[in-house]
């Protein structure tokens, strides 16, 4: 896709449910994300997504659906800061509408979800509640959450490397000047703070997390927060750690969730 926002192209993979060629029907579409350093084909290459949404869907664990993996470009799926680089905008505004105008897909709320590991599981629960006018649901593994303490301790190679991308008022800062205002915006669990609980909860939300992952705590603390609102969400640490050997039992749990979303 040719994004007029980023002056870019856009590239992303598609997976389409058999028959989708000889057939007239329209779709449910999960926007599913990669995560940091990854791209378009890593759900392909890595995770397996042909032959996991095959049989789920021929056990009838999974509806049929179209999945969209477009390249997260390593932005935490947000808008740069300064205004240089919006793939929020992007995404919202240039390339759900593309997509949906492409393929057969149904474009009401209810059949639309959004899933993603790692930086795309965060990207995930920031787009899905942040636009809960678009999202049905949402699935996120092993999400991007940083507890405060874990981020004022980061390596400040690793902080400006990944937070610095987007986040430009932060780069370079160290202890709790690290804490922007930008911050705080990205930040999942201030954006569950301080939105509106009858609008979160018109989102249905999956996420879990590997007990001997690295993002356990953030993980743990969005439940809490989640939780002290009263907001209802699934939440599961199942055993294993940051690897795709873990992300690949997670799909499938999180699509099946989605579908009940779909077919309620």
């Amino acid at each position: 896709m040719e994004s007029k926002i980023l002056k870019s192209t856009i590239q992303f993979s598609v997976y389409l449910p058999d028959g989708y060629d000889t057939s007239k029907r329209q779709y449910p579409v999960v926007y599913l994300l990669n995560g940091y350093t990854g791209d378009e084909r890593d759900w392909i290459q890595f995770g397996n997504i042909q032959r996991i949404l095959d049989e789920e869907i021929e056990k009838s664990n999974v509806t049929e659906m179209i999945v969209v993996m477009p390249d997260g470009d390593d932005r935490l799926y947000m808008n740069k800061t300064d205004g240089s680089y919006a793939y929020e905008d992007m995404f919202i505004q240039e390339f759900i509408p593309f997509v949906e105008n492409k393929y057969r897909i149904r474009k009401e709320k209810q059949f639309r979800g959004i899933s993603g590991l790692s930086m795309g599981g965060l990207g995930t629960l920031n787009l899905a509640l942040k636009h809960h006018e678009v999202f049905g649901a949402c699935a996120a593994y092993s999400s991007a959450i940083f507890a405060e303490n874990e981020v004022l301790k980061m390596d400040q190679t690793a902080f400006d490397n990944y937070f610095g991308r987007t986040l430009t008022k932060a780069k370079g800062l160290s202890d709790k000047n690290r804490l922007t205002e930008d911050y705080k915006a990205y930040n999942v669990l201030n954006l569950v703070e301080n939105k509106d609980a009858e609008l979160l909860k018109s989102v249905k939300i999956y996420f879990d997390c590997g007990d001997d992952d690295f993002l356990t705590v953030g993980n743990s603390l969005l439940h809490i927060a989640l939780k002290q609102k009263n907001i209802p969400h699934e939440y599961r640490v199942r055993d294993g750690a940051h690897t795709w050997e873990y992300w690949r039992t997670s799909l499938p749990i999180g699509l099946a969730f989605i579908s009940k979303t779909i077919m309620r």
